[in-house]
């Protein structure tokens, strides 16, 4: 080959491979979200007297959501990505009793349906949507389409019956992908009149369930998981 025909051969590849590592950079650069972790909405009001509406069974209601948070560490990148997904598909119940003056939880029902887990983080150039199909597949949501949690019944601190907000651990069993597994979730509870809010999350690790952390492209996934819920309450 002549040196003439070389020379521009040479360059446009030269300027293909600097295009390809920009749209790298690019890609995995700092330009990245994740949203807070949810947590209980402000009062609309100053607490009010919920003694006599706190014990019952409390039916989760609408705008209540679940969903995952965990680490994606892109390469090249010295620090990682927390990928977000949600959703509001999400049902259930909440038992409170009452014995003398103090309350417990005596039991809660959590069921989520998976299908419907949405990414809300962002990454630049990238539709994270994409994560959503393959999130499915490692989770089997064709074969088991809900995660559930079943808590165990615990002595609520004082001033959850007034309205204040407290927090509490509270030990259960998490099952997701057929597997069920011992879990403490950490949450805040807010009563007021008919109405009550409980957000908080449970850690976990998807390898205890069968889950291996997908491996895909510049995109390797820990496998530590943490699941968070804000939970919109209405009975009593």
């Amino acid at each position: 080959m002549s040196r003439r025909l070389w020379i521009p051969i040479t360059a446009v590849a030269a300027l293909a491979v600097l295009g390809s590592a920009g749209a790298y950079v690019y890609f995995f650069s700092g330009l990245r979200t994740s949203p807070p972790s949810l947590a209980l909405a402000s009062p609309s009001a100053s607490p009010s007297n919920a003694a006599s509406a706190s014990a019952g069974t409390w039916q989760i209601a609408s705008g209540s959501v679940v969903g995952y948070r965990v680490k994606e560490q892109f390469v090249g990148q010295t620090s990682s990505h927390e990928a977000v997904a949600r959703t509001g598909d999400v049902t259930g119940q909440v038992t409170i009793g009452q014995s003398g003056t103090s309350y417990q939880m005596t039991s809660a029902n959590v069921t989520v349906q998976l299908a419907n887990l949405a990414s809300v983080d962002q990454v630049a150039g990238y539709n994270v949507t994409n994560r959503d199909r393959i999130v499915q597949r490692s989770l089997s949501v064709s074969s088991f389409p809900t995660a559930v949690f079943e808590a165990q019944g615990v002595t609520l601190p004082a001033g959850a019956e007034t309205g204040q907000t407290v927090t509490v651990s509270v030990p259960g069993k998490l099952t997701v992908h057929g597997v069920t597994k011992d879990v403490t979730a950490t949450l805040q509870l807010r009563v007021s009149g008919s109405t009550a809010q409980i957000a908080g999350s449970i850690p976990t690790n998807m390898t205890d369930y069968g889950i291996s952390p997908p491996n895909v492209g510049f995109t390797t996934v820990q496998p530590e998981v943490t699941i968070e819920f804000q939970l919109n309450l209405a009975g009593g």
